[in-house]
């Protein structure tokens, strides 16, 4: 790893340096965007819910109406929507799916589009909740500049994505919520040094102990995210003489779903909350605080079962084993031992299954853990989402190094053979 960031500032490499360049300037104008709060609308929300999530992908934004408080997040609501639309619920969102390149062109686009209508319908709501005693001029105003928010980092994560290191986008999300970790960990200190709860010596203890915990979810994330399984694949078409060195595996990831169910999860237990708080309904908020809220133990194993329902949803959705299979027998590969067709499907599909069983359960212990912290101690919403947003950094920053390394790669390779002579290639 040190190799390679010393093979960085070399002068072969200085495109490379270019592109962090420019990947630095466009996420520094997102943490400067971040903290512009707009001047008509200067509220700060306690209590946001659900959004709370979106608030620390915004980093801190959303809470005090600033003019990129929505981030990227309508961005990824219209991802997930055209996702599911390409499941046989649309014929032509399925056949735009299966022209290739092309028909993947217009799905970023028609995604694009839809990401900033659901920006304004969101900006729209959270003012007309939020903003109490403004004019519908005001409101209006207000959810325009956010829109235009929204769709200025969608032009920043492009330019990442063409001209930088990364995914534009992930990587918004990422800064976004490096930008929110330090009220985390903010809200740890005064939830057990400063409140007076517990003795200075203990309370300090608790707090090392809670820093300690996140270092251990780190190493668990790096680990889980970097695991797979390899199931070999063998070629019809491919001599073992030529070939016996090499061997093709179908990597399966533990979890292949990635942060998609934690947050599924978080908006459909937080969303009855929000909604009974906002009618002033008495027996129906006592109703979703006594059996609905994570805090209790009916609505914590909600939470749990829904993970793991999200979980195995999300990863055969992205991954298909019947796709897979047809794949590999166009292809002329398969699996030793299994049969083409059929029984291929449910080789993998079993496979899949297993592993999508210990991801789903690595991703109840992640998402739990700063819950149970936050129940036992009495801390901040924002320290129990804080597990979930290690988890999109880590693996943000996992597929970025990937990506440098191979260009690394790739650019120590190709001056290797021009200094090579015409009979030495």
């Amino acid at each position: 790893m040190f190799r390679g960031f010393s093979q960085l500032f070399s002068k072969s490499n200085k495109d490379l340096r270019h592109r962090i360049y420019l990947t630095l300037f466009c996420l520094g104008i997102f943490c400067l965007g971040s903290a512009i709060t707009i001047p008509w609308a200067s509220e700060i929300l306690d209590e946001l819910g659900f959004l709370e999530i979106f608030n620390i992908m915004s980093g801190g934004g959303l809470r005090n109406f600033s003019i990129f408080g929505l981030g990227v997040s309508p961005y990824i609501t219209a991802s997930i929507i055209t996702q599911l639309l390409q499941m046989d619920i649309i014929p032509y969102f399925k056949d735009l799916k299966e022209q290739g390149y092309v028909g993947r062109q217009k799905i970023n686009k028609i995604t694009r589009y839809l990401g900033i209508i659901i920006g304004f319908v969101q900006a729209y709501v959270l003012c007309v909740f939020y903003m109490n005693g403004s004019d519908v001029f005001t409101m209006l105003k207000t959810s325009l500049v956010m829109t235009a928010g929204t769709a200025f980092c969608l032009w920043m994560g492009d330019q990442i994505t063409r001209k930088g290191i990364g995914n534009g986008q992930s990587m918004i999300i990422m800064a976004g919520i490096i930008l929110s970790m330090p009220s985390v960990f903010t809200g740890a200190y005064d939830g057990f040094v400063l409140a007076g709860t517990y003795a200075t010596g203990l309370g300090i203890f608790f707090f090392i102990l809670f820093i300690l915990v996140y270092i251990l979810i780190i190493v668990g994330i790096i680990w889980v995210q970097l695991a797979e399984r390899r199931i070999p694949i063998q070629y019809a078409n491919r001599s073992s003489s030529a070939y016996g060195a090499q061997q093709s595996f179908l990597p399966i990831k533990i979890n292949s779903a990635g942060v998609i169910p934690v947050i599924f999860a978080q908006i459909l237990i937080t969303i009855p909350a929000t909604i009974v708080n906002l009618t002033g309904n008495e027996s129906a908020i006592n109703f979703v605080n006594n059996y609905i809220s994570y805090t209790t133990p009916t609505g914590f194993l909600l939470y749990v079962v829904l993970i793991i329902f999200f979980g195995y949803f999300y990863t055969f959705m992205v991954m298909n084993p019947d796709e897979m299979s047809k794949n590999l027998n166009q292809r002329g590969g398969y699996i030793p031992g299994v049969r083409p067709g059929e029984d291929t499907s449910k080789y993998i599909g079993n496979s899949m299954g297993k592993l999508t069983f210990v991801g789903s359960i690595f991703l109840v212990i992640l998402s739990c853990i700063p819950i149970v912290f936050s129940m036992i101690f009495e801390l901040p919403a924002s320290v129990s989402i804080g597990g979930t947003g290690i988890l999109i950094v880590v693996g943000v920053a996992i597929e970025t190094y990937k990506q440098m390394e191979s260009s690394l790669v790739s650019r120590s390779y190709s001056a290797k053979r021009k200094r090579l002579r015409w009979w030495e290639i």
